[in-house]
């Protein structure tokens, strides 16, 4: 072999072992890098795994939505939220349908006012089952809690079967079942629909929907969790005969759902057949009665509220718009130091227009004003009014006796009295809402009965009531019963208008988002590619 040769194999040997050398090396380097990766992924993983448990954690006590609509349909109102966190026992609401029957419905509806109006009116009850699942949510803040069901009853009656033990009415596709324990409220189908319905404000051109629902659930798990509730006997015939006429027995309904709804036991009784049994009743509600009591009956009042000198008995009186020629119950109300004159409350300086339901057309009627907060208590909006349509003027006599009068709801200064003739009445402020208390004492406590009365009947009509956006009467009535009556403080949950709105778009900001979407986005994900791909090449 040549010295050429033997230098030739000699290089060739050595860049063979350099070689030898340097790959593994690189190997290593591949294999950390590999090494890294997995790692990164392994993290990446992991990290979004902990992200979902403690998302799904949170979802458990907070709504994690956001609703974006305009009208906020989908949240619910801070009153809810208080009064669920307050619930301290196990709820059951128990939907006696599937939870897609929403959306069918509203679509239903939807077509119906297309084909009777030719106007496209939303109707959103899909948005009960979202309003139910913040109810479980919400509720999860307090000691209780708020399980929500969706049963098909057909498939399964045995549900129907089980609640038939605590319920004795029927129990129908398409309710609500609101069940805590023993106590059961149920949410009729027709109650469901009613629960988006047009507002007071539609017109047969404009036709605007509401959302009451809210209002009606939130007072159902309020009514079957309540430890204490209030039984009140609303008088409604004497000795089998109604004690209102027509009108005013629309009243009665009126009164008779607006506390049921916000937690009271509600029965009807016949004051004349039925004993009036202090363990059975709380308050006696009479509503506007056209005719008389006897003298009888005046006595069985007096008793309930004497109450063997126990006391802690009350009655809720509400005069009669058109009867004012009772004498028996006139001269009851006088020992209470009350007496409602026969003239009418008119303000031509402060009154609205408001459309009264038992009448059947518009009135105009006087605003109030609150003369007693410790009675009325606070109020969510105190800028929207209170009203009075057809209210009669309450005096307060001087009398010696241990009664106290509270002067709770007034007139204006402004306002005057109309007696039918036409020179101009007595003018000023004039009660409307009064409550007098007669009170001993039971050791070192003080026990008493109440008696609260209104002279208006129409400011406790179902529209004025239901409408708790444009007047303050359900509030401030809700307040004052429950002052009477000694119950818990609870407040009127707001009704909800939806907005009719579509999503319109320029051809400019359309122009703009196709550029967005169809270039701008790929291209940023393909230089961000590229750039990782430099990267790791050059590493």
């Amino acid at each position: 072999m040549s010295k050429k040769e033997k230098e030739i194999k000699e290089t060739a040997v050595e860049a063979a072992e350099t070689v030898e050398k340097v790959k593994p090396k690189k190997n290593l380097k591949k294999l950390k890098f590999g090494s890294m990766s997995a790692v990164t992924i392994i993290l990446v993983i992991a990290v979004v795994i902990a992200a979902n448990i403690v998302c799904s954690l949170l979802t458990q006590r907070y709504p994690m939505k956001i609703d974006l609509t305009p009208d906020n349909r989908h949240e619910i109102s801070q009153e809810s939220i208080d009064a669920l966190a307050a619930v301290d026992k196990d709820v059951e609401i128990i939907v006696t349908t599937t939870e897609d029957y929403f959306a069918m419905l509203g679509a239903n509806y939807e077509n119906m006012f297309y084909q009777y109006y030719g106007a496209v009116v939303e109707c959103p009850y899909d948005i009960i089952p979202e309003i139910l699942e913040k109810y479980s949510v919400y509720a999860e803040a307090g000691k209780g809690s708020i399980d929500v069901e969706y049963v098909n009853i057909t498939k399964n009656p045995d549900v129907v079967t089980e609640l038939n033990k605590y319920y004795n009415g029927e129990i129908t596709e398409g309710g609500i079942v609101v069940k805590c324990g023993e106590r059961v409220k149920y949410i009729t189908p027709d109650e469901v629909v009613a629960m988006v319905t047009p507002s007071q404000n539609s017109t047969q051109t404009n036709i605007v929907m509401t959302f009451t629902g809210e209002s009606v659930l939130t007072s159902a798990v309020k009514a079957v969790s309540d430890a204490n509730p209030v039984r009140a006997a609303f008088v409604s015939s004497m000795n089998g005969s109604g004690i209102f006429d027509q009108t005013h027995s629309s009243i009665k309904v009126s009164l008779m759902n607006f506390m049921s709804k916000n937690g009271y036991d509600c029965v009807e009784i016949d004051i004349g057949t039925d004993a009036l049994n202090t363990e059975d009743y709380d308050v006696i509600v009479v509503p506007a009665p056209s005719i008389d009591f006897t003298p009888d009956i005046i006595t069985k009042l007096g008793d309930f509220l004497y109450n063997g000198g126990n006391y802690e008995r009350d009655l809720i009186y509400v005069q009669n718009g058109y009867a004012t020629q009772l004498p028996n119950i006139s001269e009851f109300l006088a020992e209470w130091k009350i007496q409602i004159e026969p003239s009418i409350i008119i303000d031509n300086e402060n009154m609205v227009q408001a459309g009264i339901s038992a009448i059947g057309q518009m009135t105009y009627a006087p605003t109030l004003e609150i003369a007693d907060t410790e009675t009325v208590g606070a109020v969510a909006n105190a800028t929207l009014p209170i009203i009075a349509p057809q209210a009669r003027p309450i005096t307060v006599l001087s009398k010696n006796n241990e009664t106290v009068v509270k002067e709770v709801i007034k007139s204006a200064a402004s306002s005057e009295l109309y007696t039918g003739e036409d020179e101009a009445g007595e003018k000023g402020a004039f009660n409307v809402v009064v409550k007098a208390r007669k009170e001993t004492s039971s050791g070192l406590e003080i026990i008493g009965s109440d008696v609260l009365v209104i002279g208006s009947p129409f400011m406790l009509d179902s529209a004025v009531l239901a409408g708790n956006n444009t007047y303050n009467n359900a509030n401030v009535i809700l307040n004052v019963i429950n002052e009477t009556t000694g119950k818990e403080a609870s407040a009127v949950i707001p009704e909800k208008t939806f907005d009719q709105y579509t999503l319109s778009l320029t051809q400019g900001t359309a122009r703009i988002i196709l550029v967005v979407v169809v270039v701008v986005i790929p291209l940023l994900i393909g230089v961000a590619g590229l750039c990782v791909l430099l990267w790791r090449k050059n590493k």
